[in-house]
């Protein structure tokens, strides 16, 4: 394996969402917790008058109506069966006990802001990769120790780990499992391989043993048609898949995806931990509690259609950016899903301009079922601190008057 002299690690926060709001309801700890649920599954504080003690009510799966799904769950909840992207309906047929708790994004963000600050303040070379993930190049900070052998480079890597461990859960209280290996794609893997709150080093020789055993869906980029499709070939490991002819597979998937499929089998993976990469898009979407007609629920999809498109207009000036093409996203009640694209004459963050450009998206879409999901989405992104898209920004933007 080439990439033997990099030592990359994956940080993969545990059970992220429900992990903190346990935080907040600790008498949670040890129950059965999905979150995903919308306002009304807040929990319900009473206080006893002649005790004055206070308790909580909380929800449950139990009698669920609705297109909710679940956004994450407790270890608990997944032994039962429970787990991320599942339909709430679903879940409340395997868990009708489990608590409900709704998300709350704001919460969230504001632990992934302290869990990577604690992060950076240990190993600052780190490629974010959404809200509870990162990649982080250990090879300097292990290098400066001086010459070592291997097999000690990677037992230093193992100390410099558990220190961002330790960091981790001494600034927000949570736990979250993270991967030493050679390389991004076989450290991705490798976070998931001793949750929850693991620690896991892959060498080189180790991928035999602790990798070729796992279903190739493992892989990072192998979806559910690749893996059927290798599934039906009688692949079924990533060994078998390393193993396979790179001519066959090439055949087969076409010699892009062919050759990328042997390669990271055989755990090859050339590519930097990049400390910063500018998004392509930015995007807003709610999925209905109930299918929604256009013309009978006009007013409650107007209302929600206008609050997405400031969502929208508040992240891009959070972020920094301007966008010039706006676009929308409609799932129906069959699931079809179509999307709309508008490019604009001027860069714009304004709720107002963007809600003008998706309304005129909304305009090309012919509407025959009830919608059952609706997005927002501004790409085509340049950053609002350089001087000539912000200049023609501020020429156009609207006013709310116009």
């Amino acid at each position: 394996m080439s990439e033997r002299s990099r030592l990359i690690a994956h940080l993969d926060m545990d059970a992220f969402y429900a992990s903190v709001e346990l935080l907040r309801y600790p008498e949670l700890r040890g129950t059965p917790v999905v979150i995903g649920g919308g306002s009304r599954h807040q929990p319900q504080t009473s206080v006893d008058p002649a005790t004055g003690a206070t308790s909580r009510k909380f929800s449950t799966l139990r009698g669920y109506r609705g297109r909710g799904v679940v956004t994450t769950a407790t270890y608990e909840a997944r032994a039962l069966g429970l787990h991320s992207a599942q339909g709430m309906m679903k879940a409340a047929v395997l868990a009708p006990d489990a608590v409900i708790l709704p998300v709350d994004f704001d919460e969230y963000r504001r632990y992934s802001r302290r869990f990577k600050s604690a992060v950076a303040g240990v190993a600052p070379h780190i490629e974010d990769r959404g809200i509870d993930e990162i990649y982080i190049d250990l090879t300097g900070l292990v290098d400066a120790r001086g010459p070592l052998a291997e097999a000690a480079r990677f037992e230093a890597a193992r100390e410099l780990a558990q220190t961002i461990k330790d960091a981790v859960r001494h600034a927000t209280s949570l736990s979250c499992s993270i991967a030493v290996a050679p390389n991004k794609l076989l450290a991705k893997i490798a976070s998931e391989l001793d949750k929850p709150d693991g620690l896991t080093i892959i060498r080189a020789q180790d991928v035999a043993a602790r990798i070729w055993p796992l279903a190739p869906r493992k892989v990072n980029g192998i979806g559910p048609k690749s893996a059927d499709k290798l599934d039906a070939l009688g692949i079924v490991t990533i060994g078998q898949l390393a193993a396979a002819d790179r001519v066959w597979l090439c055949e087969r998937f076409g010699r892009s995806q062919g050759t990328w499929m042997h390669d990271a089998a055989n755990g090859l993976d050339a590519r930097p931990v990049e400390t910063y990469s500018e998004p392509r898009s930015i995007s807003r979407e709610t999925t209905f509690d109930r299918d929604l007609h256009v013309k009978r629920d006009r007013v409650e999809l107007s209302g929600i259609f206008t609050a997405l498109c400031e969502g929208l207009g508040d992240d891009l000036a959070r972020k920094g950016y301007l966008a010039r093409t706006i676009g929308i996203k409609l799932r129906f009640d069959d699931f079809s899903t179509v999307t709309r694209d508008r490019t604009i004459a001027e860069p714009t963050q304004q709720a107002v301009a963007i809600r003008d450009a998706a309304g005129r998206c909304l305009a090309r879409v012919t509407f025959e079922r009830r919608i059952r999901l609706l997005g927002v989405r501004a790409s085509g992104l340049g950053r609002a601190d350089d001087p000539q898209l912000a200049a023609a920004a501020r020429a156009a933007e609207p006013s709310l008057f116009d």
